[in-house]
């Protein structure tokens, strides 16, 4: 079942169970997902796993850094709402990894790629978002790139 399809039936029983918090958060996804099958770069009829966990993830990463500036700014009742649109949104994306298999697969990569300093951190983001599209933070797999590297 596609993502849309998902999206598109949860969305329904959020209405039902007159869930308006669940429902912000699943309208905002299906909103996203209209934007890329919509868009003028695109002419999907369905648009592609890796473009919706990226989208996915897209959401998450506002929603969380969102809410990281509400809780210095005090206002923890938007600090919550945040926060919780980014677990309902988190529920759509694949199970993430652990750390240690995040690194066992740089490693991997990094082996195969010959890669031995930080010039070549490209090479090697490059494969491991590919290969880890969606079951990783970008920003974690960055992390151990840069100290297996360094």
């Amino acid at each position: 079942m596609s993502l849309e399809i998902t999206i598109n039936t949860d969305i329904k029983a959020a209405m039902m169970a007159r869930d308006k918090r669940k429902l912000e958060s699943l309208r905002a996804i299906k909103s996203a997902l209209l934007l890329l099958k919509t868009g003028k770069d695109t002419s999907f009829a369905e648009v592609p796993k890796e473009l919706e966990l990226k989208t996915l993830q897209k959401l998450i990463k506002q929603r969380k850094e969102s809410a990281k500036i509400y809780k210095e700014q005090g206002r923890d009742e938007a600090y919550e709402e945040e926060t919780y649109q980014a677990k309902i949104i988190e529920e759509y994306l694949p199970e993430q990894m652990s750390d240690g298999d995040i690194s066992n697969i740089i490693s991997a990569i990094i082996e195969k790629t010959g890669a031995s300093s930080m010039k070549d951190m490209g090479k090697v983001m490059g494969m491991a978002s590919k290969e880890l599209a969606g079951k990783a933070d970008n920003s974690l797999v960055s992390k151990i790139v840069k100290e297996k590297l360094g």
